[in-house]
């Protein structure tokens, strides 16, 4: 439970951070989203390290996918996919842990998210084939 916490707060400063230093004209809003995409995506490279240390090779690209959905999703946010609330700002963020974990697996993609209705949240992952 504390690690969760942890997590929580950490994600909750770094977010407060990048969006004030583009309220006070430091840095531009696009750059700090690419900072927060970057970031995200370099956890979740590690993240995926970690948890597929013991586990057998996926066999393909939907297993793959599964494994992001299910078991990746409900270690980092302790919630099911389907009744993930977030808002705007954890997106970038969430985009690049996506995008981060998928490529440790070996799958290169572009992971985007929309907002229709809140709390939903619609990630579309779009796998590039080498």
């Amino acid at each position: 439970m504390a690690d969760e916490a942890l997590f929580q707060f950490l994600h909750n400063e770094v977010i407060q951070y990048i969006y004030k230093s583009a309220e006070n004209g430091e840095t531009e809003n696009g750059r700090n989203i690419t900072k927060l995409e970057n970031m995200g995506f370099r956890v979740g490279q590690g993240l995926i390290e970690r948890f597929t240390k013991d586990t057998a090779r996926f066999k393909d690209e939907l297993d793959i996918m599964k494994f992001i959905c299910k078991d990746f999703w409900t270690c980092v946010f302790k919630k099911q996919i389907d009744n993930l609330r977030t808002n705007h700002q954890y997106l970038a963020f969430t985009c690049g842990l996506v995008r981060g974990g998928l490529s440790n697996l070996g799958v290169k993609s572009i992971v985007t998210a929309e907002v229709s209705v809140m709390p939903a949240c619609k990630f579309q992952v779009m796998i590039q084939k080498m």
